[in-house]
């Protein structure tokens, strides 16, 4: 009974070690997890207006004033890119200018791929100041398709460009890491509609609401008239 009672034990107390085994390799993933979160992105200037968030390792290039800053993560890579605009760039009038500006810049980038198509072209914000975001997809020596996402700022001293790039077969992998790099990018509250375009009222036109209430009010205007002259001659004639 004793050596039967014994090797129950030692069972049970195999079966805890092996248990415990699992729950220490388990938090071990769990450390490392969190440590690899835990260092995530860290807030990066790219001039005295603008940050965005990177790796703690990137890198820094300055080009006759150009700012270029790169970084790799197990998934993609990162890039924004501080340019400043010419000497004497006149300031823009309007919204419009500003989208033809914006076109014109997504044009180039595209120029730059033998094979590249920018799609899902659409406007967007970053806090007050509006700004383009598109898809750039590509194919590589092997034939793999890249994806590269990017968001375009333009101001009058300067134009901001920020890129995601990544395999295309990894798209459903980097959704959180991609968002976290364009949502981390701030400006200076200095920066205001008017650093874009200078004409930033409200349009004065009519809009085609008002256009319909006003037609509607005069139908509804007519069919009152036309019912009381209608009336008075159905009187007379009576």
């Amino acid at each position: 009974m004793l050596i039967v009672n014994s090797f129950k034990l030692f069972e049970g107390y195999g079966v805890y070690v092996s248990n415990m085994k699992k729950l220490i390799i388990l938090f071990s993933i769990l450390f490392l997890v969190d440590t690899v979160y835990g260092q995530g992105l860290k807030p990066v200037k790219v001039d005295s207006l603008v940050t965005v968030s990177f790796p703690v390792k990137y890198t820094k290039k300055d080009t006759l004033g150009q700012q270029i800053f790169s970084a790799n993560t197990d998934l993609a890579y990162m890039i924004a890119i501080m340019e400043p605009n010419a000497k004497g760039n006149q300031p823009l009038k309007k919204e419009k200018d500003l989208n033809s500006v914006l076109k014109k810049y997504i044009k180039g980038i595209q120029a730059q791929t033998d094979n590249g198509s920018a799609q899902n072209v659409r406007d967007t914000t970053i806090g007050t100041l509006k700004a383009k975001a598109f898809n750039l997809l590509t194919k590589d020596a092997n034939g793999d398709y890249q994806s590269r996402n990017f968001v375009l700022l333009y101001t009058q001293d300067a134009t901001y460009t920020f890129e995601y790039g990544y395999a295309d077969s990894r798209k459903d992998l980097i959704k959180d890491e991609a968002k976290a790099f364009f949502s981390s990018i701030k400006l200076s509250p200095e920066l205001q509609r008017n650093d874009q375009y200078t004409d930033t009222s409200a349009s004065k036109g009519i809009s085609t609401i008002s256009i319909v209430e006003l037609a509607g009010g005069l139908i509804v205007v007519f069919l009152v008239v036309w019912l009381i002259f209608r009336k008075k001659d159905t009187g007379e004639l009576a």
